[in-house]
């Protein structure tokens, strides 16, 4: 009895009671999807329940009103001084259908969703910003999360040693980051057709090209298929979001959707879900390999043992929770609200 229950303890003792927070610096397009918005609200809820930290966000949409809107979604989320970044000389650089948000305001003249960054003029540039950041944490410790265009780490490879680190861009991403994932590319057949030209690559190409050749450590791929199977409910939109009479998340919603009512993709959440939570059976992983990316901005996938990518599979069963945990994520109020 004695020894059952000393190997008892000894298994407790070899288990950690909780798990670090997952590091993460968000790479976004804000304005071009809603997906976008709903993906950095839904890390500000992961990080309300200690699951992760928030080191900072970059745009790689070059209009000026992207990165105010996600100041705006900081603060309304109780975080406003997590640092911005923003492309300089990037893609879509027309206004966002939602961005406008950040500069509305009541009657009053008060601006509804309140934040301090009027204009990405004012902000960091994007790999200055992940620079500084990478340099001051631990080693192998960050998660990058991109769900935008490739523009700003593929800078980030090519950078070199600058006043927050003596190291090249390949040589900074091999010593801090841990893990790099990507909603990108399309990995199944879509719509009957088996050579889907994902957004987010065919509007950056030679950058995703540059990262799906040169990236030093792990690409883990979120495809078109991924998203496109696990829609966000158009009837949590209408009722869970009414504990406000202004909610950051919904008028974007609203602003955004084609045609209403409109049960949106969610690509960018998965990206988020399997940086946080890759264990928790969410998705399935595809044997490692490499993926080439051709200069339409198709993805292609190779099997190789050594190979330095994955991409994620999704069953139905998974996709009902995985929806399930976005709109549970989603529509939960902000602290204090």
């Amino acid at each position: 009895m004695k020894k059952t229950i000393l190997t008892f303890l000894s298994l407790l003792l070899a288990v950690p009671a909780f798990a670090e927070p997952v590091k993460m610096i968000f790479d976004t397009d804000m304005g071009n999807d809603i997906d976008d918005a709903m993906a950095l609200a839904m890390i500000h809820q992961l990080e309300r329940r200690g699951a992760m930290e928030l080191l900072a966000v970059t745009s790689t949409k070059d209009h000026e009103l992207s990165a105010p809107f996600i100041d705006a979604l900081n603060t309304f989320y109780g975080a406003p001084d997590v640092p911005i970044g923003v492309v300089r000389d990037g893609v879509t650089p027309e206004q966002g259908k939602y961005n406008g948000l950040a500069r509305k305001k009541d009657d009053e003249g008060n601006l509804v969703y309140p934040h301090d960054l009027a204009s990405g003029k004012d902000a960091m540039e994007a790999v200055a910003l992940i620079r500084k950041t990478l340099a001051a944490q631990p080693d192998n410790s960050v998660k990058l999360v991109q769900v935008g265009f490739f523009t700003n780490l593929a800078r980030l490879l090519d950078s070199k040693p600058d006043e927050y680190s003596d190291l090249s861009g390949a040589d900074l991403i091999k010593k801090k980051v841990k893990e790099t994932i990507i909603m990108a590319g399309a990995f199944q057949t879509i719509r009957f057709g088996t050579q889907h030209l994902e957004y987010n690559v065919k509007k950056d190409v030679p950058s995703a090209q540059e990262m799906a050749e040169r990236w030093p450590g792990k690409l883990i791929w979120s495809g078109f298929e991924i998203g496109i199977a696990a829609t966000y409910p158009w009837q949590s939109i209408m009722e869970d979001y009414n504990y406000l009479d202004h909610h950051i998340v919904k008028e974007g919603y609203l602003d955004y959707v084609p045609e209403k009512p409109h049960d949106r993709p969610t690509w960018d959440l998965t990206a988020v879900l399997y940086a946080v939570y890759p264990d928790r059976g969410y998705f399935d992983l595809s044997p490692n390999g490499n993926v080439k990316v051709n200069d339409e901005g198709r993805t292609d996938f190779f099997p190789a043992k050594k190979g330095n990518d994955q991409y994620l599979i999704m069953n139905d069963l998974q996709t009902a929770r995985v929806r399930e945990a976005f709109v549970q994520l989603c529509s939960e109020p902000p602290a204090g609200k």
